[in-house]
């Protein structure tokens, strides 16, 4: 019989990430994050922002409104829950 060695465990594969500011913190352990998103018009080619909003899971309810933070996907946690905090960027200015 030939040994088998042990396979390394497997990585998760690749997540989504995004960078954006808490915009509310009002539920509990739930956080709203605004991500922005800059792309040239497909006609005009001006840059143009695109704003889209995250239901994100906070564990420890450490973010504030005004927060940069980055998100992570996850498997859905509720309804419209799809994302957690990795971490708090940068503090608003209090």
């Amino acid at each position: 019989m030939a040994e088998t060695q042990p396979t390394p465990a497997k990585s998760r594969g690749h997540r989504k990430e995004r960078i954006g500011e808490v915009i509310a913190a009002r539920m509990m352990k739930t956080i709203t994050v605004r991500v922005e998103r800059r792309f040239a018009h497909p006609r005009y080619r001006k840059i143009v922002k695109a704003y889209k909003k995250y239901y994100v899971h906070d564990e420890k309810g450490e973010a504030r409104v005004g927060d940069r933070v980055r998100i992570v996907e996850t498997r859905p946690l509720s309804k419209t829950k799809r994302w957690r905090l990795v971490e708090i960027l940068e503090r608003a200015a209090a």
